[in-house]
């Protein structure tokens, strides 16, 4: 394996998945690691790793997949393995699996006894891009996108590109999502990079260099803000309309996934953008189009707006009763901490659904 330089989030690119997991579980007595995996990458992903010296069914738990199951309830379920399963505060917790699992895992390890060190091993281009780097952690509660949570480093994540082989179209272009917003917020050169990119159609070697690159890109705001309290707010881009229009969806029982509902709030933020900061219009149009050529569009209509806003007011991003945005200038020029009025909320919600 191969280190991405990093100071906050210890990446690390796999040459040897075996070999590299098991460097990383050889300081632990085999008794203390666990697994914590979600149904689907179980079935796709844990063969590759079952051989692994160390990893054992009787100290493996595996929640349900689907976002819908980043609660309580499901935490709660891996508290009870470790707990019952003699975990001790000198234990390790492995997460293999997309953004949720690292998300729930994470935060399970963080609260069973006070803390325990966990390595997460995402295995969907989402999770390997945004979801498992840079110590975010947490669960849904109350129907609120990541309601409850804690900042805590992962001691290593471990990226393999294989996985991505096990991937549904959809989810790899949920993925690409996030790596669009590493590149609105960084350069417009790496924008340029992306949309020339055929995510349809993949070529995997060129992917693995574009998620390094956008991996350390997130590194980039990641080491500068540890706990963002300000420019890693920047990676929030797309993120307030986008966990609006994701819980939204998710009450309606019409889930979307992560990386599509934060293309959908960048279209709207781009917008609001425009209003609020001057990014040029035709600029937007541009881009609109282009994203809902990738990610196709969400609908809505304006009975939702109201609901919209009352979802966003939830936002952690948000200071003081005022609603938050990471905003553009443009492309690569970042302005954070933005607000706006709710008539400006609205004018950029109407401006999506009437796309042309």
């Amino acid at each position: 394996m191969f280190p991405l330089l990093s100071k906050e989030s210890n990446v690390f690119i796999a040459e040897d998945l075996k070999k590299d997991i098991e460097y990383f579980i050889s300081g632990f007595p085999h008794d203390k690691v666990f697994l914590l995996s979600d149904e689907t990458a179980y079935e796709m992903c844990y063969p590759k790793i079952k051989e692994v010296v160390g990893l054992s069914p009787e100290r493996t738990v595996i929640i349900p997949s689907g976002d819908h199951n980043k609660g309580v309830e499901t935490l709660a379920k891996v508290w009870h393995l470790l707990s019952h399963g003699g975990a001790d505060r000198k234990s390790l917790l492995i997460t293999l699996g997309g953004g949720m699992p690292c998300d729930l895992g994470g935060f399970a390890a963080s609260t069973f006894k006070r803390g325990i060190q966990f390595i997460n091993i995402p295995t969907t281009l989402l999770a390997q891009v945004d979801a498992s780097i840079g110590g975010k952690t947490g669960i849904n509660f109350e129907g609120f996108k990541n309601e409850v949570g804690v900042f805590n480093q992962a001691t290593a994540v471990l990226i393999e590109t294989s996985f991505l082989d096990t991937l549904d179209k959809e989810n790899i272009v949920s993925g690409f999502a996030e790596m669009i917003k590493h590149a609105f917020i960084y350069s417009a050169d790496r924008w340029e990079q992306l949309k020339d990119f055929d995510i349809f159609n993949p070529d995997y070697s060129q992917l693995k260099e574009l998620v390094a690159d956008s991996i350390r890109i997130k590194d980039h705001f990641v080491q500068n803000d540890p706990l963002e309290n300000h420019i890693r707010k920047a990676l929030n881009f797309g993120h307030t309309f986008g966990h609006a229009f994701e819980s939204l969806a998710m009450h309606e029982n019409r889930a979307v996934l992560h990386g599509y509902a934060v293309a959908f709030g960048m279209i709207c933020e781009l917008y609001l953008s425009h209003i609020r900061l001057g990014f040029p219009m035709p600029q937007v149009m541009a881009i609109a189009n282009q994203l809902e050529s990738i990610f196709g569009h969400f609908e809505f209509t304006k009975d939702h707006f109201d609901e919209l806003y009352r979802l966003m007011t939830h936002d952690k991003k948000n200071d003081s009763n005022r609603i938050n945005f990471t905003l553009l200038e443009e492309i690569g020029k970042i302005q954070i901490n933005c607000q706006a009025s709710k008539d400006e909320i609205f004018d950029s919600l109407h401006f999506y659904c009437n796309i042309k």
